[in-house]
């Protein structure tokens, strides 16, 4: 894959680095830091120019992150409850209402996780289906994608820029970021979810109606006694 991604940068250039990126948005394997670092390099030997290969990769990770904001826009409140609301929901067990609360939470915490997801691989470029489906406002969601991805290929092509040759090196240290980000990514996930169910399962035992039902075998004994 890597030979095919250097072959397209140099044939197509500018283009070829917008259409990579856009492209690495919607498929995640696909390494964006081979495509930036290297980008970065090809400005040392090559007319190429830092600030248009920046650029060009934005414009590319913007164009991707909106083509999943339109497919989060697609599903929808309802379609993502009619699906929780049957076997699905049941394995993950996850209740329909569990939708709005999710909503909510990204109403007033989305904005940050928006820009802050896009210096985590893989999470950068899936952030967007959650932003489309709380329809968080289009054109805050435009905004901070670009800031994020913005800074992101910015660090990343200056470092293919001055490692030069050694751009490789350079991919194999952003390897051990994705796999060690991903890592914390997935217990705080762990975390996320024993937290939430536990909550869930407290407010249960509060609610009056349950405590009535579970009252109701206890109050059977004692008029049978």
């Amino acid at each position: 894959m890597q030979a095919w991604i250097i072959e397209m940068m140099n044939r197509f250039g500018y283009i070829g680095i917008a259409l990579l990126i856009a492209i690495e948005n919607i498929f995640p394997p696909i390494p964006s830091e081979v495509i930036l670092t290297f980008g970065g390099f090809m400005t040392t030997y090559s007319t190429m120019n830092v600030w248009l290969v920046i650029l060009s990769s934005t414009v590319g990770a913007v164009a991707g992150a909106l083509a999943l904001y339109g497919v989060g826009r697609m599903i929808g409140r309802e379609r993502l409850k009619k699906i929780l609301s049957g076997k699905t929901g049941k394995i993950l067990r996850l209740k329909p209402e569990d939708v709005e609360k999710a909503e909510g939470w990204f109403s007033h915490r989305g904005k940050a996780t928006v820009f802050f997801c896009r210096f985590i691989p893989i999470v950068r470029s899936l952030i967007s289906i959650p932003a489309g489906m709380a329809k968080m406002n289009l054109w805050g969601f435009v905004l901070l994608t670009t800031l994020g991805t913005g800074i992101w290929n910015t660090v990343l092509v200056w470092l293919g820029v001055l490692a030069g040759a050694s751009w490789e090196t350079i991919v194999g240290y952003m390897g051990v970021y994705s796999k060690v980000g991903l890592a914390l990514l997935a217990v705080a996930g762990v975390i996320f979810l024993i937290v939430f169910y536990h909550r869930r399962s407290k407010k249960k035992q509060q609610d009056p109606e349950f405590t009535l039902t579970k009252a109701e075998p206890e109050k059977i004994k004692q008029r049978e006694r």
